[in-house]
Order: structure tokens, then C-alpha cells, then sequence
């Protein structure tokens, strides 16, 4: 049995320029933190008495004979890419909802990997993790997707991570003394919208005529640089939740579907209650609004979005980990190297159900002893 965890995160800034289509020709880089809330993956060598051969556990329960007719895309494609030729069961379990913009979708399929290798008996490295979820989203499924996300996920921190036009990623960790991360993270909120959505959907808005947005996502990048100076500067921290600011205007140019009139009246309230700037996370569309917000009018904010969903949160620095590992009793194999099927019992070979001897009552008596 094998239970891995892994952690959603929150970025900051340069979102967009991690997809590969604008780095592969003009460079990338994201500002983002791994948090405490994780995806979890329960993984186990399905004992070989059941008609089905895999069994996967999430939003819907499937029971299937061949990896062909599993229904959830990233188990199908991982089971393929890693060649698990015995059957399996898989367990999902989050701490947030899928398609709420904090990489859910890519925590899934690092924390996958990473319970599949571990049953197999491999340590994968957490570059090997990142890269093969790349490759299983962007390349066999054809997903509209980044790659900060399945960088993070696996590496887990808060990082600055550099996306160079010849497919090299560079992932510097933030070197910053302990108290000032808990400065920054003393001035987020980060509140749930109630609205869900589906993030290839919104990027593919604005990433299929990427070229065109040279502007904005020039602009991003640039706020990158500018937000690592603030917070290497020691000084107030201010002018980073000001910066998040400017970083959602530029943003919601990317296409019209980044915000909504709902959002766009949500994040007012937040601002006038004393919110200094915020965002969406992921692609926009819904999801989580994460709000810089001074400590003293943080009340104030939450007052403000009552009927929002606020979610408290630290940083995280362990990225993707193997929580529990148990090794199990290991079935004979048969030729081809599989467990040999539990034979089942037809009707003619299970046993008679005993009959039992019941007294019988007398008229008028008590039963015979």
C-alpha cells in the first residue's frame, strides 16, 4: 500500500509565460509558492479475486478490466506511460476542489507517478517527476497547460522558476529569511469563489493566438523580476500586494474570459474593504481569489466576502512525498508475469449451506430438549 501527498499551489506572478508555446520562443518565469493543503493518492497491487482489474476511486468509482475503458484521462495515460501491466486500485483524495486554479490537476498527476514508481519499488528524483508529468499532460493527452504547476507540485517551496527558450527550466528556491516569508504569508487571504471552471478552457482562449498577447505577457515576466527586488529589499511589503494589482489588470487583457462581472464585483468589495491587490489563481474564469491584505484590515475584508469561503493557509517546502509505504504480500506469478486469477466458484462447486436441526413444537407442550 502507498499513499503520496502532494501540494497545490498559489502563483504570484508571471503566469502565462510557462506555457510552452511563449517560452519555447521567448523565455518565461513565475514567481509561486507551494501551500499546505495536498492532494493524496492511495495506490495498491489489486489482490487478484475480482472480476475487475482496476479499480480507480475519485468523483466516481470505476471498475474496469483493461486500462482502455478506465474513464479518468491522467490514470489511463500514466498506467500506459509507466507500462503497469497488474491490476491496481487508486484512491483520490483532496483538500480542494478540482478546477479551482491551484494546479489540482497537475498535483494529481505528479502524486500519481510518484505512487506508481514507489510501487514498483523506484525513487524517481523530483526533476524526473516534474518533467514526466509534463510530458503525460502536454504530449500523450494534449492539454492546454503550463509547466510551472507540475514543477511546483513536485518540488514543492517558494520559488522563482525560469522557463528558457531551449527547454531548459531553472527552479532558484527563495532564499528569504524565515521572518519575512511569514511577513507574506501574514498578508494573504485567499478565498473561494464557489465558481468552477475548466482552466484548459480558459487558456486556450488566449493561448492558441499566443503571439498576439506579446504585451501583456511581456509585462508579467517583467513583474517577476520587480516582486523578487521587493521582497529582497526587507522593506514594507506594500508595493508586492500593489504589484499583484497591476499584474490582474494586465491579465484580464489576456482574454475576456480571465474575469467575470461576479468576480470583477467580488474583488471590488475586497479592494474598498482594504485589500491592496489579488487575483485569481490558475487561469481565471473562478476558482480561488487569493487577496494581499494588511493584517489590521483583514477582518474587514473577510466581512466584506461573508459569503465567500475563506481558506487559511502556510507555505509548504517538501513538495511530492511518499507519506506511507507498506510493503504487501506478494501473489505467485504466472508465466507472463502476472498474478495467477483466483479460480470462482461456480455454482456447482460451492458448498451446501448445513442444514440445522430445528425441534419441533407440541400442541399444548413445550419443545422436546
Amino acid at each position: 500500500m502507498i499513499i503520496s501527498r502532494t501540494p497545490f499551489r498559489i502563483s504570484f506572478f508571471g503566469g502565462g509565460t510557462d506555457y510552452p508555446a511563449w517560452y519555447r520562443a521567448h523565455g518565461g518565469s513565475v514567481l509561486a509558492t507551494t501551500i499546505d493543503k495536498y492532494c493524496y493518492l492511495t495506490c495498491r497491487y489489486l489482490p487478484p479475486f475480482f472480476e475487475h482489474t482496476y479499480r480507480v476511486v475519485w468523483s466516481k468509482i470505476e471498475n474496469s478490466r483493461t486500462v482502455d475503458e478506465i474513464v479518468h484521462p491522467v490514470v489511463r495515460a500514466a498506467l500506459r506511460h509507466l507500462k503497469i501491466d497488474r491490476g491496481v486500485e487508486i484512491h483520490h483524495d483532496g483538500d480542494l476542489p478540482a478546477r479551482s486554479g491551484v494546479g489540482s490537476s497537475s498535483s494529481f498527476t505528479v502524486g500519481l507517478l510518484h505512487a506508481l514508481y514507489a510501487l514498483r519499488g523506484q525513487m524517481p528524483s523530483k526533476e524526473q517527476l516534474a518533467r514526466e508529468s509534463m510530458h503525460v499532460e502536454q504530449e500523450l493527452l494534449r492539454e492546454t497547460v503550463g509547466s510551472q504547476d507540475q514543477l511546483l507540485a513536485s518540488y514543492g517551496g517558494f520559488n522563482h522558476v525560469i522557463f528558457h527558450p531551449d527547454g531548459e527550466i531553472t527552479v532558484r528556491p527563495m532564499t528569504l529569511r524565515s521572518e519575512r516569508i511569514k511577513e507574506l504569508n501574514d498578508h494573504l487571504m485567499l478565498f473561494y469563489t464557489g465558481i468552477s471552471r475548466t482552466a484548459a478552457d480558459v487558456a486556450l482562449s488566449y493561448v492558441r493566438d499566443i503571439e498576439s498577447k506579446q504585451r501583456e505577457l511581456h509585462s508579467v515576466r517583467e513583474m517577476v523580476d520587480e516582486a523578487v527586488a521587493i521582497l529582497n529589499g526587507g522593506h514594507d511589503l506594500g508595493p508586492f500586494g500593489r504589484l499583484m494589482h497591476e499584474s490582474w489588470l494586465v491579465k484580464r487583457g489576456l482574454s475576456d474570459q480571465v474575469s467575470t462581472p461576479e468576480i470583477e464585483e467580488m474583488y471590488q468589495a475586497a479592494r474598498a474593504a482594504g485589500a491592496l491587490g489579488g487575483k485569481l489563481l490558475g487561469a481565471g474564469g473562478g476558482g480561488f481569489m487569493l487577496l494581499f491584505v494588511r493584517p489590521s484590515r483583514q477582518r474587514a475584508v473577510r466581512r466584506a466576502l461573508a459569503r465567500l469561503l475563506h481558506v487559511p493557509f502556510t507555505f509548504e517546502f517538501l513538495g511530492s512525498q511518499i507519506i506511507f509505504y507498506d510493503r504487501e504480500q506478494e501473489y505467485p506469478l504466472d508465466r507472463a508475469g502476472r498474478p495467477a486469477l483466483a479460480r470462482r466458484a461456480t455454482r456447482a462447486s460451492r458448498p451446501r449451506p448445513a442444514v440445522m436441526s430445528v425441534p419441533r413444537l407440541r400442541a399444548g407442550g413445550p419443545a422436546l430438549a
